[in-house]
């Protein structure tokens, strides 16, 4: 009688990503919205002292990021903040909200940058173009962006991270236009060094509350960094490169944001800052270099939103796609088109939230939702990678002191508390979006009853 024969193993990914091209990732993960549209944002609830804020939250994120370095070192593949809790607390409830709540940051922040895409930066090319003879609702442009990116998404895209290279010099080229802007300005002797001490509470609250609140709102620019645990399986010795890629490109990414917020301070006053919103750089360049033709630094940051918009719509669609996969959801979520083989309904799903989202929130709110429900995973993060410690592994790998995950799941659990003054409508939004997602679990459980699901293909 024949042996039988077991199915063909799948393949390995490509072992292709050397540490330069994980460096440019992890920087260019980072890069984007947060610091292009909520600069005035954060002025508005620090004061002067614009450039605190970004250094704290990048203190935390450093700190979350010891974690997932030891995580990916000791499971290098492709993982995520779903995997590590189911391994750690095996719980598929906790395990569904944690991978519901990435997914929800995604439609967030590609939501905060629609607003700053129809709101901020396309208006600006139209006023530079058509003065003001031609006027077009932001909100509208915000949705249909929102649909454009649907479109884009339906029809499938192919990643490649040597793209992710190109658009990272891209997005970067406009932040180093800023510095350059303020290295100028303080060679001239222009700008007021004095404001970069100053904290302006907001009545009745104290100054500690105004730096931890601008860092809960901060924060938003730091997160994206926990993206590259997915091309673990995809590089060159990964637990040899990634501790200096990661760490190094937080550093990098930080060190560019203080330096665009204390240019940003040095200019303007930030009452003037917070006046203007999402539209802050634009106006550092405008008073920093009016020589400036201003139109190029908005087409770099409509590049800069709409790249961060693309991924983060692609992630949660995809996130929903795996779900209902795993019959966690209902089924209908995992429904395939049968010629682009794209996930529609997923697509269409995620895409209505972010249009109800646009219609009703503005950029502050949003962004602050981002940070929250990443700082709930990253807490939760923090504390898996110390449960997980009974469990050895054969190989050697990176190992966080233990007070490093211990000191980042409190002050991520802090920074997501109302103790850091973290605004009630945050919270609103993100129970609205927490809930439905326990409305499609419960929906799931009454039909089908309990099942069990592989918490890897949730992995974002």
């Amino acid at each position: 009688m024949a042996e039988a024969t077991s199915a063909p193993a799948q393949p390995e990914l490509k072992r292709a990503i050397g540490p330069r091209l994980l460096l440019f990732f992890v920087v260019g993960d980072i890069l984007g919205t947060g610091i292009y549209a909520l600069t005035g944002n954060v002025a508005g609830k620090i004061g002067g002292a614009l450039w605190l804020p970004f250094l704290i939250a990048f203190a935390v994120a450093f700190l979350t990021a010891f974690s997932y370095l030891e995580l990916v070192g000791k499971y290098p593949r492709a993982a995520g903040a779903a995997l590590y809790t189911n391994r750690a607390f095996k719980i598929q409830f906790l395990t569904f909200m944690v991978a519901f709540a990435v997914m929800s940051s995604g439609i967030t922040s590609a939501s905060s940058a629609a607003l700053a895409f129809g709101r901020t930066y396309l208006q600006s090319v139209i006023k530079e173009f058509f003065s003001d003879t031609f006027t077009v609702s932001a909100t509208l442009v915000a949705i249909l962006f929102i649909v454009g990116l649907a479109a884009v998404n339906f029809r499938g895209v192919s990643e490649s991270v040597k793209a992710n290279v190109v658009l990272t010099c891209i997005e970067l080229s406009g932040l180093v236009i800023i510095i350059a802007i303020g290295v100028w300005a303080v060679l001239a002797g222009d700008g007021d060094p004095g404001r970069l001490t100053q904290v302006d509470p907001a009545p009745g609250q104290s100054a500690l509350v105004a730096i931890t609140s601008a860092t809960a709102l901060a924060f938003f620019a730091m997160v994206g960094f926990e993206d590259s645990v997915n091309m673990a399986e995809e590089c060159r010795d990964p637990v040899r490169i990634f501790p200096r890629a990661m760490l190094w490109g937080m550093v990098i990414a930080a060190t560019i944001y203080v330096l665009v917020a204390i240019t940003s301070s040095l200019l303007i006053p930030a009452g003037e800052l917070s006046k203007a919103g999402s539209s802050a750089l634009l106006k550092v360049v405008q008073v920093g270099a009016p020589g400036f033709p201003l139109w190029v630094f908005s087409l770099i940051g409509l590049f800069a939103v709409i790249n961060s918009a693309l991924i983060n719509m692609l992630m949660a669609s995809r996130l929903i796609y795996g779900m209902a996969n795993e019959r966690i959801i209902p089924k209908v979520f995992g429904t395939v088109h049968p010629f682009r083989r794209t996930p529609w309904i997923s697509i269409v799903f995620t895409s209505g939230v972010a249009i109800i989202l646009v219609s009703t929130a503005d950029i502050a709110k949003l962004g602050g939702t981002t940070a929250l429900l990443l700082l709930v995973v990253f807490t939760i993060v923090n504390i898996a990678v110390l449960v997980l410690r009974k469990e050895e592994v054969e190989h050697k790998h990176f190992r966080a002191p233990t007070w490093v995950p211990v000191l980042g799941a409190i002050t991520c659990a802090y920074l997501a508390s109302p103790l850091s003054g973290r605004p009630a409508d945050d919270y609103k939004i993100a129970l609205y979006l927490l809930a439905a997602g326990l409305v499609l679990w419960l929906i799931n459980r009454f039909v089908h009853g309990k099942v069990e699901f592989d918490a890897e293909k949730l992995s974002k």
